[in-house]
């Protein structure tokens, strides 16, 4: 396996004009890292979807950061997701983070013509051949909708083996278990490099509402001391930085390929991490 390790930075489309503007600001700032890749989160249909495809070749092409767009097969039938592989193929995009994407709320699983990542990540195989390097989403603490750890790992292994190159994770705050998930796929036969995700702590409640949606859990030592800073919010950052640093520097030094930080549209709390590593730049 490659000992190059990679580096990259998430953001997500805007609603607005300004906040696009903002993101552009922030990309431009980060892309002075030169990270290896740039992604971009999706909305299912309609205008979420064109928000995804405007930014990313955006990003890609005036930025000048190679720049993954998510995509989903939850919604969009087996003809959008071609014409959009089209559309991404020809503008040169490189790189596809491939997921089953979040069910709106009172959809049944029915909806769309694929209805898992592994699915997907087989007919973007089938439509683009080698063209697309296919990232796929790893959840160490376990995707909130597994039946059981062991459905999800067996889940993941389904989606590597459907033809991934390699995955992110969902965030968390315990290296141990991200070694832990690392640990069962490599014995499950699955060597696909697996990047930790990192999200940096800046609000407390946005952090609380959020990881409780998506099932990343925040040890109760950090939410306690998260909690005793109140509206504090330089402490708040401060150990959110130390405690987010010390788990990256844990994760590098075990041998993870590199690091996926989930930027919420912001440069300094991703950036103020990559220093504290002393990350090339």
């Amino acid at each position: 396996m490659s000992q190059e390790r990679r580096y990259s930075f998430e953001f997500f489309p805007t609603k607005t004009d300004a906040g696009h503007e903002k993101l552009m600001t922030v990309a431009r700032q980060l892309a002075g890292y030169h990270p290896d890749f740039f992604s971009c989160t999706y909305g299912a249909g309609g205008s979420t979807r064109d928000r995804t495809l405007n930014t990313v070749l955006q990003l890609d092409g005036e930025v000048k950061v190679p720049t993954a767009p998510h995509l989903s097969c939850v919604g969009d039938s087996k003809a959008e997701l071609r014409e959009l592989l089209n559309l991404y193929k020809n503008a040169g995009i490189q790189r596809i983070v491939a997921l089953r994407g979040d069910l709106p709320s009172g959809m049944g699983m029915a909806s769309g013509e694929l209805r898992y990542a592994n699915e997907l990540v087989e007919f973007i195989r089938s439509e683009t051949g080698d063209h697309f390097h296919i990232e796929i989403a790893a959840y160490p603490e376990v995707h909130p909708q597994a039946r059981s750890f062991e459905d999800d790992l067996l889940n993941f292994v389904r989606k590597a083996r459907a033809g991934a190159d390699s995955a992110i994770t969902q965030y968390f705050f315990s290296a141990d278990c991200y070694f832990y998930f690392v640990e069962r796929v490599r014995k499950l036969g699955v060597e696909i490099p697996i990047t930790p995700g990192i999200m940096p702590i800046t609000n407390y409640s946005k952090l609380a509402r959020f990881s409780d949606a998506c099932g990343a859990e925040i040890p109760r030592w950090i939410r306690k001391q998260l909690e005793a800073y109140g509206d504090d919010l330089d402490s708040i950052q401060a150990f959110g930085e130390t405690v987010v640093t010390e788990m990256s520097e844990r994760l590098l030094a075990g041998g993870a390929p590199g690091l996926h930080f989930y930027t919420l549209n912001q440069a300094e709390p991703s950036l103020a991490i990559w220093n504290n590593l002393k990350l090339p730049r």
